[in-house]
């Protein structure tokens, strides 16, 4: 009993519910875009079924995962799949084609959608868990993970909106949760049987998998998966021309399009103010053209095979209008014309696009001003000024 009460166990849970918000959200997803079409007394039961099943399906997986890690090889195949599961959450995805598979219109078949799904999209949170779960001292594997994912998937079903808000204002959330996924993968690596038994595979070189090692490993997995991320993403960002900051731009008529880029946070608010205030000093406002933008994520790929792609639309449009509703009051209130854009990507990538496909002669964004940890840890702000061939000022 006395070490259920350990710091070892308690972090393992930490890191049991941190890899099952990260990588379940496209779960939670699946679970509210395949129930949606339930009438509203069924829905709750298609959440709940769907979830209970997903539960005691990803349980038994993990369960099963526990086992084969002790076959000699297998926790170095698993830490290399975890590494590069880590680099995939920092590497911004591209909108994925939808399949047709639709949401059921009818309880079981809601039911079943969920189950299938998750089966389907777990096997990254399996190894991740199964992995965290090992590496926790004493005997206690199943407890962690049993206690782990009951913690978690409420957390993810519920608020699973709050879950996707949080990582697209702070991405420094999904950058720890990479390199937690890093960590993982090489503390792993270094207690796979093949290397710390001398009774598996004698010929094989050991190694003493003392804690200093363990550490050093987990940290050099952690940095490995930081690092192979900023390059990928540095080297995605030398195909456009960089840009440049201007923090107090002429605004005496050479701004003529101006690509406002919003996502409903306070930040966005003082950055549609700055613009609005930025047209009183104009001579002729009119003639200055503005475009509002928001730009939604896109789903994994694993979601749009399980969700009709009409689902998928409705499910953004819904997001980038209440995203878009504050700005658009305020640019209302003050009697400024606009058009309005939404899109689905990478959103750094995206606003610079946009603006170049449009020829703004300016992006306009809010930032909480994060500074150098938002360089190092990625930012929509940070991405924008990497692909953008136009100025771009933040608005703090």
């Amino acid at each position: 009993m006395e070490s259920f009460l350990t710091a070892g166990f308690w972090l393992a849970v930490g890191q049991i519910i941190m890899i099952d918000i990260l990588l379940g959200g496209d779960n939670a997803v699946v679970i509210a875009l395949a129930c949606r079409k339930l009438p509203p007394k069924q829905r709750t039961q298609g959440i709940l079924w769907g979830t209970a099943g997903a539960i005691v399906l990803r349980i038994v997986l993990i369960f099963f995962a526990l086992q084969l890690l002790a076959i000699p090889f297998l926790k170095i195949v698993g830490a290399l799949l975890l590494v590069w599961i880590g680099v995939k959450l920092l590497v911004p995805e591209h909108e994925d084609g939808h399949a047709s598979i639709a949401g059921s219109d009818r309880l079981w078949g809601a039911v079943k959608t969920v189950i299938v799904a998750d089966f389907v999209m777990s096997v990254d949170n399996v190894i991740a868990i199964a992995g965290a779960a090992e590496a926790a001292e004493g005997d206690h594997g199943m407890a962690l993970v049993i206690f782990g994912v009951l913690v978690s998937i409420p957390i993810i079903v519920w608020g699973s909106q709050m879950v996707i808000k949080l990582m697209d204002r702070f991405p420094v959330i999904i950058t720890l949760g990479g390199m937690l996924l890093g960590w993982i993968a090489g503390t792993m690596m270094v207690t796979d049987p093949a290397l710390v038994n001398p009774e598996v595979m004698p010929a094989f070189p050991k190694i003493e998998a003392t804690h200093m090692v363990r550490y050093g490993a987990g940290i050099f997995g952690a940095l490995l998966v930081l690092a192979i991320g900023k390059l990928l993403v540095m080297r995605r960002g030398r195909r456009a021309a960089p840009a440049a900051v201007d923090a107090s731009p002429d605004v005496g008529g050479r701004l003529r399009r101006i690509l406002l880029a919003v996502d409903g946070s306070s930040a966005s608010d003082r950055a549609t103010q700055r613009v609005i205030d930025m047209r009183q000093d104009l001579a002729d406002p009119s003639a200055q053209e503005l475009r509002l933008l928001n730009v939604q994520r896109p789903v994994s790929g694993d979601v749009s095979s399980f969700v009709a792609s009409k689902s998928l639309e409705e499910y953004y449009q819904e997001r980038g209008e209440k995203a878009l509703a504050s700005a658009r009051a305020l640019l209302d209130a003050a009697g400024v014309r606009y058009e309005v854009e939404q899109r689905v990507g990478s959103p750094g990538e995206t606003i610079a696009k946009q603006a170049r496909s449009r020829h703004c002669d300016l992006i306009v964004m809010g930032t909480k001003g994060a500074g150098a940890a938002a360089s190092l840890m990625g930012s929509v702000a940070q991405s924008t000024l990497e692909h953008a061939g136009v100025p771009l000022m933040l608005v703090k």
